[in-house]
């Protein structure tokens, strides 16, 4: 019932390695898993878990760094657009692509405040299941101090939406600023155990140890407006950054403390009048509060700091705890890619601060609602399986890169064009490499039987080679040339792709306008890379490049087909849809 697709490539090849010169430079080291992007800045994230993965959101600072002209000093001020990856092993990401904000909140109308929409920072993001089966996703971000909007969509990826033709949270929400100083932004949203959604937000306040300027409100049923007045959380040396969990039945707020100047009397006054002994926190840590009444600021009790000052070249901190696989993380920015390249004299001295996402483990007890203080570190986080290689795999999948850069395009014969992230991309993504440029994945299984194939789907003219770390000898090389998106196939030698391994490269030592949009291998016990006749597959899902299921039989480009043929064998390809 199968047939071998026609091979544009049937080789093995063994060869020297380029000059090491000529391969792009690892700014993120090959035994870091932290930032967990190597070429996108990003900041204040945010995560959720679906379906065995963690999507994680954060503050787009690579717009801002390309309007910046790759120099001077993070403005925020064109920061219009947040960013997507996604993981399955804390270590892998796959970049999605960013959410242009600007399109999305065209609409918003003008009130005494401010003109519009104008920035997108600092989201939270939350989802759930509807009674009806629906799958709801929002994504609240602040419009810098002017308040909080919100996005909606019914898939992790989007697309998205706003449902409201202005700010869901501004000056004008009853009790958001009572006290007339603090800022309404850092948005933090938690669903809880009875479907009931809050949220946190403020800032700015006076630098005191008590600035009263974090608040929380209930969200309405439809999670895209507040229900009734917002209450203050009488969080000590509240600066900013907050966010929100259910732990163990009990809302868990978290926060950036401020600089305020810090006096031992009076914590201990504090420590005395509420039944507490832990320590003051120091300035620009994550602290963290407890409640079973979150409209009652007298319940909220202190409970210490979790997430010390990042360093690594940040001046601010902003967190996320977050749960995924039954282990808790602590996701942060900090600025140790941006410290790498000024160091290498690729962008200037004074350029800064351009902030990157990490991750590092965090330790909780879910039944005293005990946060232990996360040790952050360039090592980040450890995988938690094996990349599994004969699963179609996205280019924009990755540990860490050189060189690289993303592309969108809405058609695979033209019109291609450059996302400079701070477009909303197209639903297809594509890496553009160049010669020298490579893409580094981890922790890879191949299995006792190894692999006898390779498939490249790529566009170009151009050969990559596959190795073990930047500079090591190629164990296989492909060549190919089309001027569409096409499947380029090479044979291997399965006694060098078997076993697991710490690092897979792939190495372009030549490129002339090459495209690179997925790879994937093929095992020793599988009859290959092939296609299915002209019979009709059975209990066929389309899926957009993101994993996003398709329910619109008119969606146009590239979709992977997942189905079940007639001899019952799960299958899945490439194909172009719309056409």
């Amino acid at each position: 019932m199968n047939k071998k697709l026609l091979l544009s490539v049937a080789m093995t090849a063994i060869c020297f390695p380029m000059n090491a010169q000529t391969v792009a430079p690892d700014y993120k080291g090959t035994s870091n898993n932290n930032p967990i992007s190597a070429n996108i800045f990003c900041a204040d994230p945010t995560a959720l878990e679906y379906n065995g993965r963690l999507y994680v959101y954060g503050s787009n600072d690579h717009q801002q760094f390309i309007k910046n002209g790759k120099k001077g000093e993070n403005s925020y001020g064109e920061i219009k657009s947040l960013v997507l990856f996604s993981t399955d092993d804390m270590v892998n990401w796959t970049f999605h692509g960013t959410i242009d904000a600007t399109r999305l909140c065209a609409t918003w109308v003008t009130n005494p405040w401010y003109q519009g929409f104008g920035v997108s920072w600092a989201p939270s993001v939350t989802w759930r299941t509807t009674e009806d089966g629906t799958e709801e996703f929002f994504l609240y971000f602040c419009n810098s101090s002017h308040g909080v909007g919100v996005l909606k969509a019914n898939s992790p990826t989007g697309p998205w939406k706003s449902p409201n033709n202005k700010l869901m949270i501004h000056y004008d929400t009853p009790g958001a600023n009572a006290m007339g100083t603090n800022a309404n932004f850092d948005p933090g949203v938690v669903i809880d155990d009875n479907g009931v959604g809050w949220i946190s937000f403020g800032g700015l306040g006076p630098s005191t140890m008590m600035p009263n300027a974090a608040r929380i409100v209930k969200l309405k049923p439809s999670m895209t407006e507040v229900d009734g007045t917002a209450a203050v959380i009488p969080a000590p040396y509240h600066f900013e950054a907050n966010e929100l969990n259910v732990i163990g039945g009990k809302y868990v707020y978290t926060y950036c403390s401020n600089w305020a100047q810090r006096s031992d009397a009076e914590w201990n006054t504090y420590k005395a009048e509420h039944g507490i002994s832990v320590s003051r926190p120091d300035a620009c840590t994550m602290c963290y509060m407890v409640s079973d009444d979150p409209m009652n600021p007298n319940s909220w009790v202190y409970k210490g700091v979790y997430g010390p000052h990042p360093g690594m070249g940040t001046n601010n901190n902003h967190s996320h705890l977050q749960k995924f696989q039954g282990s808790y993380y602590h996701i942060y920015h900090a600025a140790p890619l941006m410290e790498s390249w000024r160091n290498a004299g690729v962008i200037d001295s004074d350029c800064g601060i351009f902030r990157s996402i990490c991750i590092n483990k965090a330790a909780v007890n879910e039944g005293t609602q005990t946060i232990s203080k996360v040790t952050t570190s360039i090592a980040g986080a450890n995988p938690i399986k094996y990349l599994n290689p004969y699963e179609l795999q996205q280019a924009e999948t990755m540990a860490s890169c050189g060189g690289v850069e993303y592309e969108d395009f809405t058609n695979i014969k033209k019109n291609t064009k450059v996302s400079r992230l701070g477009n909303d991309v197209s639903e297809n993504m594509q890496v553009s490499m160049k010669e020298g440029s490579w893409i580094n994945v981890r922790h890879v299984d191949f299995g006792t039987a190894g692999a006898v194939k390779f498939m490249l789907r790529a566009k170009g003219t151009g050969t990559m080679e596959i190795r073990t770390s930047r500079a090591a000898r190629p164990m296989a090389t492909i060549e190919f040339a089309s001027t569409d998106m096409e499947d380029h196939v090479v044979t291997l030698d399965a006694t060098k792709f078997s076993g697991t391994k710490n690092n897979i490269f792939f190495v372009v030592t030549a490129a002339d306008n090459v495209f690179v949009d997925a790879w994937q291998f093929v095992g020793a016990e599988t009859e290959g890379v092939c296609e299915i006749e002209n019979s009709k597959p059975l209990r066929t899902n389309s899926y957009d490049l993101s994993g996003r299921r398709l329910s619109d039989a008119h969606h146009r480009g590239i979709v992977i087909e997942q189905y079940v043929d007639a001899n019952g064998v799960r299958q899945s390809r490439k194909v172009l849809s719309g056409k």
